[in-house]
């Protein structure tokens, strides 16, 4: 009986949370989409390197100058996949009514990317300190994942003022 009345207690309690506005923004069905774009393009990012480093570019050397083209062709490949894909998808509603257009989306699209990465990688390095690197990392990507999808909410996206 006690069990029922605990597991009673934490379903109000989180029903509670949910009715604030940024949790409903952070966790609704909009954040699960832009999550799975991320992953798609993790998959597109990961593919793209292997290809170049494997294949495309084999003629590059130093190997370490083609690591570090490959590596910028494939986040700029995924990022660009990832903008269309959120774009035409995560944010399908808005489409027609946000401020920008195409063009100067995009570009807000990789800046709020960039400073995710930048993020990312600080919040690995600090934390690493605390704890292991690889979660240090997970919860790093969490974090700026949170925070790129708020900024592209509010800012790359956002529905212009009538």
């Amino acid at each position: 009986m006690i069990y029922w009345g605990k597991m009673y207690e934490a379903t109000t309690m989180l029903d509670r949370i949910w009715k604030f506005p940024l949790v409903k923004r952070i966790f609704g069905h909009r954040f699960i989409k832009f999550g799975t774009v991320g992953f798609s393009g993790t998959i597109i990012n990961l593919t793209m390197l292997y290809l170049n480093q494997e294949s495309l570019l084999r003629v590059i050397d130093p190997p370490e100058t083609r690591l570090h083209v490959s590596l910028s062709i494939a986040i700029f490949v995924a990022t660009l996949s990832n903008y269309f894909w959120n774009r035409w998808w995560t944010w399908k509603d808005r489409r027609g009514k946000t401020r920008h257009g195409f063009w100067v989306q995009m570009a807000q699209y990789f800046a709020a990317s960039a400073v995710a990465i930048l993020i990312q990688y600080a919040l690995t390095i600090l934390l690493s300190h605390l704890m292991y690197y690889l979660i240090a990392n997970v919860l790093a990507i969490i974090v700026a994942a949170v925070l790129t999808y708020l900024v592209n909410d509010i800012w790359t996206f956002a529905v212009r003022r009538s």
